[in-house]
């Protein structure tokens, strides 16, 4: 995996915001109102949400939208990342509140059992809607089901850590200051608050969700990053492996070489797996 690659997926506890790009196109019309979540919906078809990760917009599913039409695609778009204000994610945990609000929407919209497919944090949050029946099938972007594991830790003791940070980034001056400048730096994450990134790097470390993958029904794919290292993708492998053995019949497919955006950095071969995961 390239350095890069590695700086991106060491952010999730490390305060470095993912990312691409920005959200574009008008806003769908739908009475749909949140303090959590702005929605967007393109193209016609079958249903599906598409959940961008930590700091990112809807922006980062651009290269699917026009590689893999024929589907009526729900762009959420969390507030407080990528432009949107913070609002109802201004303090707080955040994690079940978005998924809970994004369960709202797929009420409010009238849809029956969408397919959900989340990158990196989305990834957590499209879990979190699997594990309320919400889905038809959930396809999970270089994500573990705890978020901690992302960087050799676990929830019980990386979470400490992690709560330790958030109040550095969030409660003092010099923190603020140091997370604001990462964000200016990273790619895609302009105009995303550092409070709301803090606290969801916050959460994300206390979240295991391993425990829980035998509730989940219906299928779920999963498709991570791996790098030009052999030795490496092995190591990566092993632990994809280890924290979705919980789920009976997961699939997992190593996309690379690829750092943490592989929709970006793998965008025909990711499009293929994705046209075929939405085909069934």
């Amino acid at each position: 995996m390239t350095m890069n690659g590695l700086d991106r997926r060491t952010l999730l506890l490390g305060a470095m915001a993912t990312g691409l790009m920005t959200q574009g196109g008008a806003a769908w019309g739908a009475p749909f109102v949140s303090r959590r979540i702005a929605m967007n919906v393109r193209g016609a078809g079958r249903d599906v949400i598409l959940i961008p990760g930590l700091a990112s917009g809807p922006g980062i599913w651009n290269g699917v939208l026009g590689g893999v039409p024929g589907h009526r695609y729900h762009l959420v778009h969390v507030r407080g990342f990528a432009g949107l204000t913070p609002e109802g994610n201004a303090s707080g945990t955040l994690l079940q509140p978005i998924a809970d609000e994004i369960a709202r929407y797929v009420a409010a919209a009238g849809l029956k059992r969408p397919a959900i497919v989340g990158h990196s944090m989305g990834g957590t949050l499209a879990m979190l809607l699997g594990l309320k029946g919400l889905a038809s099938r959930v396809m999970v972007v270089d994500m573990l089901p705890a978020g901690a594991a992302m960087v050799g830790g676990t929830a019980s003791g990386m979470g400490y850590l992690a709560d330790q940070l958030s109040g550095y980034f969030t409660g003092t001056q010099a923190g603020r200051r140091y997370l604001a400048q990462i964000v200016a730096q990273a790619p895609g994450a302009k105009g995303s608050d550092p409070d709301v990134i803090a606290n969801a790097l916050r959460d994300l470390a206390n979240t295991d969700l391993g425990p829980q993958l035998p509730r989940l029904t219906m299928p779920l794919e999963v498709v991570y990053a791996v790098g030009s290292d052999a030795q490496q993708a092995a190591s990566i492998t092993r632990s994809f492996q280890s924290g979705y053995a919980g789920k009976k019949g997961a699939v997992l497919k190593p996309l690379g070489p690829s750092g943490h955006m592989v929709m970006a950095d793998q965008p025909v071969r990711f499009n293929a797996l994705l046209k075929d995961f939405l085909a069934v």
